[in-house]
């Protein structure tokens, strides 16, 4: 039976949209401009690719669409705050994301930095409240919220920022990049196909599937950033193109050069397929998914 992913990728982010709505029709305590900055921010646009992937993981393990929808909007709302911080003068600098303005070009750095803090502490909010829950999934929330803490913080997505960070101006290594994007873009990619196998109690045959589906396809979506980075335009990206090589990051470009960094994306989009073997048609949203990742053009 054909699949449409573009049909796919646009039901699942209406449905991912109106839950982030609910999330943000509380905030009666919150101070109106954080709260704007936070909203500007989560409703500025975005493929929303780690709840949808969210979405599909909870697919293949029979996990219901109402249980995952909390964990989709944590990892959003992550994903967010990561990118609000990673746009400040003090990292990448960046005036534009997706098209708009950066959080702190409207809003002034300090509630930039603070709408992060505000969003990162929303998401443990949301996703750790067990009523929004089903009785039967409550007892593997613990796991679910101490993965997505470990693969958000320093051991993941924020050690990967540090090292790259640090990593700036050094000369590339394979062997760098890799543990660079392994953590700062890898590890919460990984976490949006685990998660929910973790909280529907999967057998551990199907979670480790879906671990190695998510390191493979999240690693070959960084290395296609990074290629687009080199090769793309402004306008296609909604940010600035070539910037990496102006701050000499650490890149898979600059590692290998342009076409190993294209083959070891077709490599690891192949291992991503394979590792969906066990869940037969269940699995076709990820494989279409990863495909997906791999042949996008922004």
């Amino acid at each position: 039976m054909p699949f449409n992913i573009e049909t796919y990728r646009k039901q699942k982010r209406i449905v991912v949209d109106k839950a982030l709505q609910q999330v943000f029709r509380s905030g009666s305590n919150c101070p109106k401009t954080l709260w704007d900055s936070m909203k500007y921010s989560v409703f500025a646009g975005g493929k929303r690719l780690r709840p949808i992937l969210c979405l599909a993981s909870a697919e293949a393990v029979g996990l219901p669409q109402k249980e995952s929808l909390r964990i989709a909007c944590a990892l959003e709302l992550i994903h967010t705050y990561s990118l609000i911080h990673d746009d400040l003068p003090a990292l990448d600098n960046d005036d534009y994301r997706r098209g708009r303005k950066t959080n702190h070009k409207v809003f002034g750095e300090a509630m930039a930095i603070l709408a992060g803090d505000g969003l990162q502490t929303l998401a443990f909010e949301w996703v750790s409240n067990p009523v929004g829950y089903g009785p039967r999934y409550r007892k593997n929330l613990p796991p679910v919220v101490n993965e997505l803490a470990r693969h958000a913080g320093y051991p993941g997505m924020v050690g990967g920022q540090v090292d790259d960070v640090l990593a700036e101006r050094q000369k590339p290594t394979l062997a760098k990049v890799f543990s660079i994007h392994q953590r700062k873009t890898g590890a919460l990619l990984a976490s949006s196909v685990r998660l929910p196998a973790l909280l529907a109690g999967a057998s551990r045959p199907k979670l480790d599937a879906l671990t190695d589906y998510g390191w493979a396809a999240g690693l070959a979506f960084q290395i296609v950033d990074d290629i687009l980075n080199e090769t793309g335009d402004s306008k296609a990206l909604g940010k600035k193109a070539g910037s990496d090589r102006e701050r000499c990051k650490m890149t898979y470009p600059a590692a290998i050069g342009l076409e190993k960094s294209k083959a070891e994306v077709e490599r690891l989009t192949r291992e991503a397929l394979r590792c969906l073997r066990p869940f037969g048609p269940q699995g076709r949203p990820l494989i279409e998914l990863a495909l997906y990742m791999a042949r996008r053009t922004n």
